[in-house]
């Protein structure tokens, strides 16, 4: 049975790609975006989903020549997909914004609208945003996500 597709967060990127995480805590954070990213691309049924509000916090933390080359990666695997925000997206995340007394960025409650109109699971690192984003959608860190 496949599971639903993944809204991946854009600090997992970040870890993956930047190798963030200190071996001596433990397993390194970009160890563990790796094998949960791998996991997905050598499945039968899984995808991962992004949007243009991931692209716009890569664009922010890479260098130009980096975000490009990951840009690529993204519109070129057949197992990452793109989703655009809607309008209603748009207005479902003002909402939520209001909810969190603007304590969950408006970047993130767009994450948590876009799955929550499309039925996907948000993978983050961020503890506050996965406690408030329950309330609404599902969301795990991706060393809590089975195969």
């Amino acid at each position: 049975m496949s599971q639903k597709p993944f809204y991946v967060d854009s600090c997992i990127w970040l870890n993956l790609w930047k190798k963030e995480g200190d071996a001596t805590k433990g397993i390194p954070y970009w160890k563990i975006a790796k094998d949960f990213i791998e996991r997905i691309m050598f499945s039968e049924h899984e995808e991962i989903i992004y949007s243009g509000f991931i692209l716009k916090e890569l664009k922010y933390k890479l260098d130009e020549a980096t975000f490009n080359e990951k840009l690529l990666f993204f519109q070129n695997e057949e197992k990452i997909h793109f989703v655009k925000a809607t309008e209603d997206d748009y207005s479902f995340a003002r909402k939520l914004e209001s909810e969190s007394q603007y304590e969950i960025s408006f970047f993130d409650c767009l994450h948590i609208a876009v799955c929550k109109r499309l039925n996907l699971m948000l993978v983050t690192r961020d503890d506050d945003l996965i406690e408030f984003a329950r309330e609404y959608i599902e969301a795990e860190k991706p060393e809590k996500i089975s195969a």
